[in-house]
């Protein structure tokens, strides 16, 4: 099985499992790991979802590009990102790790997170640092440019990131649902804009058990217990 997934106490863990190639995603793993996505985004039990990559090597190379498959108009013609890049919030790297869209230096493009997205997460030098060269960067320039959140030491890694995900869960799931949703459809209006739209994952937030919830235990000085309602 190319993707794996566990999910239990209200986090899913979602894992590329091929290993032999670095983790590279040839059409069949892009279609499974986007049916995971599906499923998650209608489980309203799951509140975090953690994805990493199989081995010690590497969490994703990318596309394979010895599977062939989709050719590159055929894939910049489909609607969408890849889901491995629309689905990352936080990044949480080891030290050792690198990063790199080297698709320039084999006649490619960076079809997804380089072109459309890089370019808006990170100051524009930065980005056209990296996209015009195709060089590896290292885990301390990604975070130095704010492409990750944090670096840690390998033996590290998965502590770091049960404390972000412990941290996640301690905030009521419906209102980082209408914080994503705010960021995601907004980023491209004005402030005022932004503030004028009546998104619906805000409204159900807003009118929730769980805001007044929030609020009782503050209050009552305990910790919060969400219902997600």
């Amino acid at each position: 099985m190319t993707i794996r997934l566990e999910i239990a106490d209200r986090v899913a863990r979602v894992m590329i499992d091929r290993p032999e190639v670095l983790n590279a995603l040839d059409a069949e793993g892009e279609e499974a790991l986007e049916a995971v996505w599906q499923q998650l985004e209608a489980n309203r039990d799951v509140h975090a979802v953690v994805l990493t990559g199989a081995g010690e090597r590497a969490f994703c190379v990318g596309a394979d590009l010895k599977a062939g498959g989709r050719s590159g108009l055929e894939y910049w013609a489909i609607t969408g990102m890849s889901s491995v890049v629309r689905n990352a919030n936080l990044v949480i790297a080891a030290a050792e790790a690198s990063f790199g869209l080297p698709e320039p230096r084999v006649g490619l493009l960076p079809l997804d997170g380089g072109m459309v997205l890089l370019q808006r997460q990170v100051p524009f030098r930065q980005a056209m640092g990296v996209l015009l060269t195709g060089r590896r960067f290292s885990a301390a320039e990604a975070l130095a440019m704010g492409l990750v959140n944090e670096v840690v030491p390998r033996a590290e890694l998965d502590t770091a990131v049960e404390r972000w995900v412990g941290e996640i869960l301690a905030c009521a799931p419906l209102s980082l649902r209408a914080i994503k949703q705010a960021v995601r459809r907004t980023a491209h209006l004005a402030a005022a804009e932004a503030r004028a739209q009546r998104l619906s994952a805000l409204i159900e937030c807003l009118q929730s058990a769980d805001a007044e919830e929030g609020v009782r235990a503050f209050r009552e000085k305990r910790p919060p217990v969400w219902t997600g309602r």
